[in-house]
């Protein structure tokens, strides 16, 4: 008997040619709510009766409910954990269907013949929390309007389309999938000796300000090539630079040294890709070898629920080549980590990685981008190397995943001790309206800051992070969720409960760049080298 497959999934998107019924039963599976952070239990589920599940702080329209003094204890596990079985039990084969290219549908548990177009600006009474599914090649209109209805998310601009897709993906590409620095060293091979251009030299007598910006950003780029390929490689040069935010196209390798996957000797960086991306297939085909009937079906249905949620509005990540590598990405690595299995939460922390590593096999932006127009080596190349550096990342954090996630509750203790150091009368504040810092600082400590940033945000920050050492998802991190924190400070004082909660859960961030950023990790830096020796302001004798 062949194995089988791991079964289809829709993926989220969007058509402006969708009809829509009046009164239907939807898919309640694949209804999709991308503010919050658990399912509601469902009848009739045989998955449901052993589940261990409480529910997250989620966004909420109306009125929010003052904390009781329980409200620690409720929020103690706000995230869905699911423990894995024992990896042994998975055996061998898969064929992985290819991504749909059909149309986009609307999924439905019920006929309706009553159909009708959508208005072009959808509004939240317009839609019952439907699932729109989508094929990779659909246009989609200019901006509409998805998701959780209660939070809805508006997409601005179309994605590449099918022509678009393939032209921007680099001529190279088998080349850099078998060695990272393929396209920095024929760059270097044709630019040197080259002198300063026509254009630089005119901007250097118009703008001097920006021509000095510029130059500076040449001579740190100038530095970072020669850190990553020489031959006695020097991390602590690497991390050096990197703390500041490394160029883009350097990126992927200096995540990949920083985070200890690719080895420091450039002559062993080829074999041991190879050899970790044939390993990451075996895996994969090890865990679907029997197709669903062989899978945990908690925590395949769990990660079946996140995938969806997973950035929502960003093109990317609506994708079905995206979605499969990230359903398989994340149950691969819960089978391995049985102490800890698949929490929610997980699945944000893998975007940075995917979207840092994509860009390398490709010259427009990764978040218009549909991986379905990759070679299969390069997403294959992509899938695995975003999984063990998922691995690597998470195996410094692991305390924040395992039953109870105690790694979260002490870090969300130690926020609350600091902020009351660095800023009395905001901490003073928080306690007199019943603010409780688990409230909020759980989801920012679950996963990472992800969901009150950009993926870009998120990316700028973990330069910073993965120079400090993995550690610093966990120490470092502390400081920079108070700076965060403090930040509002003003805001959040002339604020009562109810006020608090829904700013803390929508943070005017949307705007943000590298400026911003970096500020803030610069605030962060100054408390972690006054505050961080002196372990009595966490409640430590």
């Amino acid at each position: 008997m062949s194995a089988r497959p791991p079964p289809a999934r829709p993926h989220i998107g969007l058509n402006p040619h969708l009809s829509f019924g009046t009164s239907s039963e939807w898919v309640e599976d694949d209804a999709w709510d991308s503010a919050s952070d658990s399912e509601s239990p469902q009848p009739n589920k045989s998955w449901n009766a052993s589940r261990q599940q409480s529910t997250a702080p989620k966004n909420v329209p109306g009125k929010v409910a003052r904390s009781s003094s329980s409200s620690s204890s409720n929020l103690a596990s706000s995230y869905t954990h699911i423990h894995a079985p024992n990896p042994s039990s998975y055996p061998p084969k898969p064929d992985f269907p290819p991504p749909n290219k059909g149309g986009w549908t609307l999924v439905k548990t019920s006929e309706d013949k009553d159909k009708k177009s959508p208005p072009k600006d959808l509004k939240d009474s317009d839609i019952d929390h439907d699932t729109l599914v989508a094929s990779t090649t659909s246009e989609v209109a200019d901006e509409l309007v998805v998701g959780d209805f209660d939070d809805p998310v508006v997409l601005h601009g179309p994605p590449l389309k099918a022509k678009e897709s393939r032209s921007s993906v680099r001529e190279e590409v088998d080349e850099i999938v078998a060695d990272p620095l393929y396209l920095l060293k024929r760059q270097s091979n044709n630019t040197s000796g080259a002198g300063p251009s026509s254009s630089q030299s005119k901007l250097a007598v118009d703008n001097p300000t920006l021509m000095r910006e510029r130059s500076i950003k040449t001579n740190r780029r100038h530095k970072f090539v020669s850190a990553l390929t020489r031959d006695d490689v020097d991390i602590s040069e690497i991390r050096k630079l990197a703390w500041n935010g490394a160029p883009p196209d350097l990126r992927p390798v200096a995540w990949q040294i920083l985070l200890g996957y690719l080895p420091l000797p450039p002559h062993l960086r080829a074999p041991t890709l190879a050899r970790k991306r044939e390993e990451y297939a075996s895996l994969v085909e090890l865990a679907f070898a029997r197709g669903r009937e062989g899978l945990d079906q908690q925590i395949w249905h769990q990660i079946e629920i996140d995938v969806p949620r997973t950035r929502p509005g960003v093109q990317l990540w609506m994708q079905a080549a995206t979605q499969r590598s990230l359903e398989k990405i994340l149950y691969v690595w819960a089978i391995r980590h049985p102490a800890s299995g698949y929490v929610q939460g997980i699945n944000d922390l893998v975007t940075p990685f995917y979207q840092v590593f994509l860009s390398s096999y490709i010259n427009s932006d990764p978040e218009l981008f549909d991986p379905a127009y990759l070679p299969p080596n390069a997403l294959n190349a992509v899938e695995a190397d975003s999984f063990w550096c998922l691995s690597r990342l998470l195996d410094g954090i692991q305390d924040n995943y395992i039953h109870g996630q105690p790694g979260i509750h002490r870090g969300v203790k130690r926020i609350a001790e600091l902020v009351a150091r660095i800023d009395a009368p905001l901490a003073a504040h928080l306690e007199s309206e019943n603010v409780e810092f688990m409230q909020f600082a759980f989801r920012w400590m679950n996963c990472l800051l992800m969901r009150e940033i950009s993926v870009q945000n998120t990316i700028r920050m973990w330069d910073t992070y993965l120079s400090e050492g993995t550690e610093a998802f966990s120490q470092f991190h502390l400081y920079v969720c108070s700076a965060f924190l403090v930040r509002w400070s003003h805001q959040l004082r002339e604020m009562d409960f109810q006020g608090i909660i829904m700013f803390l859960q929508s943070l005017p961030t949307q705007n943000w760049g590298d400026h911003e950023i970096e500020l803030l990790l610069s605030e962060a830096f100054v408390l972690n080298s006054i505050w961080h020796n002196a372990q009595s302001h966490f409640g430590v004798k």
